[in-house]
């Protein structure tokens, strides 16, 4: 079973929402390896998990688990503001990581 459950809510499928998807799948990979779950919900087909979740504007991305629940709305590019919202840490080894052929 996946630590997180993340649930991304969408207004149909225009080329924001595929960015957006792109830009929460990529964040997820870096940050939390293989241990999430993500739910793309598309409030047009599906306007009763928006109205039970009280969705007022999307994207809105939950974390639902680990608790607590925590909210982000609007544009998912600034990772920083992502993860703070989330409640998660970025990983700090990242960059090292990245340019480490050449340190080594």
């Amino acid at each position: 079973m996946a630590n997180y459950l993340l649930k991304l809510y969408v207004t149909g499928r225009t080329p924001r929402t595929e960015q957006t998807i792109a830009t929460l799948r990529d964040l997820c990979k870096r940050e939390l390896g293989g241990e999430y779950e993500i739910v793309v919900i598309n409030v047009l087909e599906q306007p009763q998990l928006a109205e039970d979740e009280k969705i007022l504007a999307t994207p809105t991305l939950i974390k639902a688990l680990p608790r607590p629940m925590r909210r982000v709305i609007g544009d998912l590019s600034d990772i920083e503001k992502v993860l703070l919202g989330l409640d998660l840490q970025p990983k700090q080894d990242q960059g090292v990581q990245a340019g480490s052929s050449e340190d080594a």
